[in-house]
C-alpha cells in the first residue's frame, strides 16, 4: 500500500517537473533573443559571427599614440612574420627568423585573437557570456554578475593569463567588457605591437541589428604608451546556419573547420 502511494504520489508530481524542465531548456535554447513585446533584444548576442569589417590589426597606426621608452625598446625585440607598420619593428630572415610565439602553438592572447579569429561564437547565459573562438578552439568568459574587476593586487594573487579575467557591464544596450592580468608575452596585434603588464582592455559590444555585431577596443598602457589607444571599429556578421554546416554537422566547432594549432601530428 505504501509503494503504490508512493507510485501515485509521484506520477502526480512527474508532469510538473517535466513542465518546469521544459521551461527550463526552452528559455536557455531561446537565448533571449526576443524582448518583452516581440522585438529584437539587443541584449542577447548570442550567434555565431564572421569578422566582415575593420583594420586587420589592433588599428590604423596614424591612431596609434606615441610610444613610452619602454614601449619602443619591447617593439624593437619583435621579429615579424610578415610586413611591418612601424620602423622599429623588424622583418624575418634567414639569420633572424620570427619570434612570434603563436608560431609555436603559444596562445594568441587579448586583443589579437579577438581581431585575428574568422569565426566566433557568443553564447548569453543569465551570469556570463561565453565566447568562444574557432580559432585555438578557445573559450573564454565574461563575468555579468556584478563583480569588481580585479585590482592590481588581485591579479598579483590570481597571476596573469593568456585571455586575463574579463568582467563585462552593460550600458545601455552595450555591453562594455574590462580586462585585465593578461600575459604580456603575448603581442596585442599580428604586427607586434607590445602590451605591458598592467595593461587594461576594454571592449565594446554593440548589437545594432538582428545579424550584425559592432566592437571598439580601447588599450590603456600608461607603461608601453603615452595615451589610450582607441582600435577603429570592427564588425562581425552573423553566419547562417547554412554556412556554418558541414556535411549535415551544424556548430562553431564542427561546422566550421577547426583552425587549431598542432605542435604535432596526431596519433591515428
Amino acid at each position: 500500500m505504501r509503494s503504490r502511494f508512493a507510485t501515485l504520489k509521484a506520477s502526480l508530481w512527474m508532469p510538473v517537473i517535466v513542465t518546469v524542465f521544459v521551461l527550463l531548456l526552452t528559455d536557455a535554447g531561446a537565448g533571449a533573443t526576443q524582448a518583452q513585446g516581440g522585438g529584437l533584444d539587443p541584449r542577447d548576442l548570442s550567434g555565431i559571427y564572421v569578422r566582415t569589417g575593420g583594420d586587420p590589426g589592433f588599428g590604423p597606426v596614424d591612431s596609434m599614440p606615441p610610444l613610452t621608452a619602454a614601449g619602443e625598446a619591447k617593439l624593437r625585440s619583435v621579429i615579424l612574420p610578415g610586413p611591418s607598420r612601424h620602423p622599429l619593428a623588424r622583418e624575418a630572415s634567414n639569420a633572424a627568423p620570427s619570434n612570434d610565439a603563436s608560431l609555436s602553438c603559444n596562445p594568441k592572447g587579448l586583443p589579437r585573437l579577438l581581431l585575428e579569429s574568422s569565426h566566433q561564437e557568443l553564447i548569453t547565459l543569465p551570469n556570463r557570456i561565453v565566447q568562444v573562438w574557432n580559432q585555438e578552439r578557445r573559450p573564454r568568459e565574461i563575468w555579468i554578475d556584478g563583480r569588481d574587476v580585479p585590482s592590481p593586487d588581485d591579479i598579483n594573487n590570481l597571476g596573469l593569463t593568456w585571455y586575463g579575467h574579463g568582467v563585462g557591464v552593460w550600458e545601455g544596450n552595450t555591453l562594455v567588457v574590462n580586462t585585465v592580468g593578461i600575459d604580456d608575452r603575448a603581442w596585442l596585434d599580428s604586427f607586434g605591437f607590445p602590451r605591458g603588464y598592467d595593461a587594461r582592455v576594454e571592449e565594446r559590444y554593440e548589437r545594432v541589428d538582428a545579424n550584425t555585431l559592432q566592437v571598439t577596443v580601447t588599450l590603456y598602457d600608461e607603461e608601453m604608451y603615452t595615451s589610450p589607444w582607441v582600435s577603429d571599429v570592427k564588425t562581425f556578421t552573423k553566419e547562417t546556419r547554412q554556412n556554418v554546416t558541414r556535411r549535415g554537422w551544424y556548430g562553431l566547432l564542427g561546422g566550421v573547420p577547426q583552425e587549431i594549432c598542432f605542435p604535432k601530428a596526431p596519433n591515428r
